[in-house]
């Protein structure tokens, strides 16, 4: 891509700084933003130290993140005992907390140095298809260094488009869309729509963003195999592939809490679109279940993954 690309959409999410970002009812996120960014500045023995200290109090609290978390676990991974589904709740916070520590390096840090930090693995089965001139969706899966890829992406010239909700503290919102896109890229809110984004796929030859495990409900979703259960699973892939012309290519990012490096793991295209939504569907979680299986402390588990029941309105997570 050309080095003068303009990124700007008037469709896409561009939030702007605001005078009223400086009111005190934002101090404290601004505090915490200081806080942040001289963490991420210690050596990573440090950091992980720290990781796992706050790992082994985050387990032990009775909130609504390790209700969900614990549910998800039992509800996937049947066959494993309570000390086994404890160990991966634990390994996941010492993940979690080692990522956030670390977060703002991707601001203070050089293109240069994310390069360093990154490992890539199977970046060909991008490349293929993009040297060819096709058109990309990457299959990302909410693991907690999911920001990582578009970030480096672009900061080699191949700029994502992204769907994503505003934050409802606009310091953070405001900060994080800047991080996101600061080596170019375009952020689309889904309030706007899909074809904003399935434009700049299509038409302006960006990288598309696909998150695929989210829980959007009945009316947008199919039932399919998930792990040891079902899944309400986003249905419409194999139509969004065909609308954009895209090839779908499985994207799985890592944090490496041990080394303090980024992963990527690049997977080959899958053979999107078939016909069947429910094929497609199982698709996906097949892929997010091979990725998860070796790697599950990287996974979100504390999201609301299994909200919707294939034959009962109760909330699998309760009050």
């Amino acid at each position: 891509m050309s080095s003068v690309r303009d990124d700007f959409d008037a469709k896409a999410y561009n939030p702007t700084f605001e005078w009223g970002f400086l009111a005190p009812k934002y101090w404290g996120t601004w505090l915490a933003v200081l806080i942040g960014a001289l963490l991420s500045l210690l050596p990573n023995a440090v950091q992980l130290f720290i990781a796992r200290q706050l790992a082994k109090v985050a387990v032990k609290l009775n909130n609504k993140a390790n209700r969900r978390a614990r549910v998800n676990l039992a509800m996937c991974f049947s066959s494993k005992s309570d000390t086994e589904r404890e160990q991966i709740l634990y390994q996941a916070y010492v993940t979690s907390i080692s990522f956030t520590i670390g977060f703002a390096s991707l601001t203070l840090r050089s293109k240069q140095w994310l390069e360093n930090n990154t490992t890539i693995r199977g970046f060909e089965h991008l490349t293929n298809v993009t040297d060819s001139g096709e058109n990309v969706i990457l299959l990302v899966p909410h693991t907690w260094a999911i920001d990582i890829p578009a970030v480096l992406l672009a900061s080699r010239g191949l700029p994502v488009s992204a769907m994503a909700k505003a934050q409802k503290n606009q310091v953070s919102d405001w900060l994080m869309h800047k991080q996101r896109v600061q080596y170019g890229g375009r952020v689309y809110d889904r309030s706007g729509g899909i074809k904003p984004f399935i434009k700049s796929v299509r038409s302006d030859g960006y990288l598309g963003y696909y998150l695929p495990d989210e829980d959007l409900g009945r009316e947008h979703s199919v039932f399919v195999d998930f792990f040891d259960t079902t899944k309400a699973t986003i249905s419409g892939l194999g139509r969004l592939s065909k609308l954009s012309k895209s090839k779908i290519v499985p994207l799985f990012a890592m944090y490496n809490s041990q080394t303090g490096q980024y992963e990527l793991d690049f997977y080959p295209a899958l053979p999107f679109p078939t016909g069947d939504e429910h094929q497609d569907a199982r698709m996906m979680n097949q892929c997010i279940e091979d990725y998860v299986s070796q790697r599950p402390e990287q996974y979100m588990w504390i999201l609301r993954l299994l909200k919707t029941r294939p034959d009962t309105d109760v909330n699998p997570y309760g009050k």
